[in-house]
């Protein structure tokens, strides 16, 4: 009889675990339409996101803003899915000493990633969604200096 528990509580034991690791890749597969190169182009210059899938649980990108030959912002991510959370981990040259800031995800659908992190100073949230017509928007905001903002950039994939 103690055998066949044991052998019972083994065989529970094996199946959960292949269970969990099959939950915890599913949602960095929420966010395999990100991949490719976006653009969008405006008067103020060019905005750039490439993304990249590095193994089955990360992804990176670089991100940068070109007005003519000057990229006035250049920031690297890296999507990573750690445990059962999708991390989100944005590192701007120039800020917050060149060290990263993580945004956990607060929501992943297939149309859209959600990251918060109440503790940055802005933004707080980063939100990514699928569009028609190979586009994407990406959404920063939070508070300012005491007050809403936010900006949306939609990009068309290339």
């Amino acid at each position: 009889m103690f055998q066949k528990i044991t052998l019972l509580a083994l065989v529970i034991a094996a199946v959960s675990c292949q269970k969990k690791e099959t939950v915890e890749k599913d949602k960095i597969k929420k966010a395999d339409w990100l991949i490719g190169n976006w653009e969008n182009k405006s008067p103020e210059g060019v905005l750039s996101e490439n993304w990249q899938k590095l193994n089955d649980s990360t992804f990176s990108a670089s991100s940068y803003f070109i007005k003519g030959k000057d990229t006035l912002h250049f920031e690297t991510i890296v999507l990573a899915q750690l445990g059962e959370t999708l991390t989100y981990k944005a590192t701007v040259k120039g800020q917050n000493d060149d060290k990263p800031v993580f945004f956990p995800s607060t929501s992943e659908t297939d149309q859209q990633l959600i990251f918060e992190n109440p503790k940055h100073d802005y933004p707080q949230k980063i939100t990514y969604t699928k569009g028609a017509n190979n586009t994407l928007t990406a959404e920063i905001s939070g508070n300012m200096n005491g007050k809403p903002n936010s900006e949306k950039f939609v990009m068309t994939k290339k």
